[in-house]
Parts: structure tokens; C-alpha cells; sequence
């Protein structure tokens, strides 16, 4: 493709991004903006989708943060305990801020801190009953969510879109 052109059928069914490197095309005639059409309409997703992700968690009584929290741990199988270390590790949080999240979610009922009994000395931090049957509704919801999101493509175009996405994050994650 031609540095700066853009490729759709229809100028008029342009989304945002197009319009967006329409204005570069002309105004930088000599800069190829394909990445924008990729890297642009990818963080637009993510910003449209994060709104509505953080209204369904409300709907459950938490933010994304916290729903982070219970949803590591109730991925990480029975007895559905971490360390502090696991879960600000798993999070690629700071050990402050999930100091904070679990206050508030310890606060709610969602999780407890226990003594390790391996190790008296050191705490696991453990789904409650409530918190797993939050973190399970919460779940179910933001994955209904996902697919209303995705629902312009069929089984296949996801499936693509997955795989070439993959490959992508592999390489990159690969150069770090």
C-alpha cells in the first residue's frame, strides 16, 4: 500500500481512524499511517470497551481493580488463596496499591486474610464464600459483555483476530 493511503471500500463507512489518517495523509502526504489503523483502532477498542467494562463491575459492587483481585485468585483454583506477593506479582501491581484493594475488599466481605499455616508469620489472602459467588456473577457478566462487543465478527473472524493478535503480543513480549 502506498505510503499514507488507506484501504476500505467505502470512504463514507470510515470509522474514526480513517478519518483520523485521512488528516495525515493530507496534511503528510509522505508518512505511511498504516500502524494507526492497527495500534489506533486497537486503544480506541480498549478505551470503548473499558467504559462499559467498568460499569458492568459496578453493577457488582467493584472496580476494575478489584475485580482483578478475586478474579486471580478464583483462577488460581482451590483452596482459592494467594500470598500478597503472588497476587500483586499475577496483578503487576505495586504491593501499596493492592494493600488498598484488599482493605476495600476485605471491608466487603469478598476476601479474608489468614495466617499461612505453613508459615505463621506470613498471610494468604482468601476468596470468601461471597466473593466467589460475586467474582462468578461479575465474571459471567463482563464475558456476556465481551461478546455483545465482538458481535460484528463471526466465530471465524474472531478466532483470526485472536490468533493474529497472539502473534503479535508473542513477538513484542518476546523483545522485553
Amino acid at each position: 500500500m502506498a505510503a499514507g493511503t488507506m484501504q476500505h471500500e467505502n470512504p463514507a463507512e470510515g470509522d474514526h481512524v480513517d478519518r483520523l489518517r485521512g488528516q495525515w495523509a493530507r496534511e503528510l502526504p509522505d508518512v505511511d499511517t498504516e500502524p494507526m489503523g492497527i495500534l489506533g483502532r486497537a486503544s480506541r477498542l480498549t478505551n470503548l470497551h473499558r467504559i462499559s467494562m467498568e460499569a458492568i463491575f459496578a453493577r457488582f459492587g467493584l472496580d476494575r481493580g478489584e475485580f482483578d483481585v478475586i478474579a486471580t485468585l478464583r483462577r488460581s483454583g482451590p483452596p482459592y488463596r494467594l500470598t500478597p506477593t503472588q497476587l500483586y506479582t499475577s496483578l503487576m501491581i505495586s504491593s501499596g496499591g493492592l494493600t488498598h484493594r484488599l482493605d476495600r475488599l476485605e471491608k466487603a466481605g469478598l476476601v479474608r486474610r489468614e495466617k499461612s499455616e505453613q508459615d505463621g508469620r506470613s498471610l494468604l489472602v482468601a476468596l470468601t464464600d461471597a466473593g466467589f459467588s460475586r467474582v462468578e456473577e461479575a465474571c459471567r457478566a463482563h464475558v456476556t459483555n465481551g461478546f455483545a462487543f465482538l458481535e460484528a465478527l463471526d466465530a471465524t473472524e474472531r478466532s483470526v483476530l485472536a490468533g493474529l493478535l497472539r502473534k503479535l503480543l508473542v513477538d513484542i513480549e518476546g523483545r522485553s
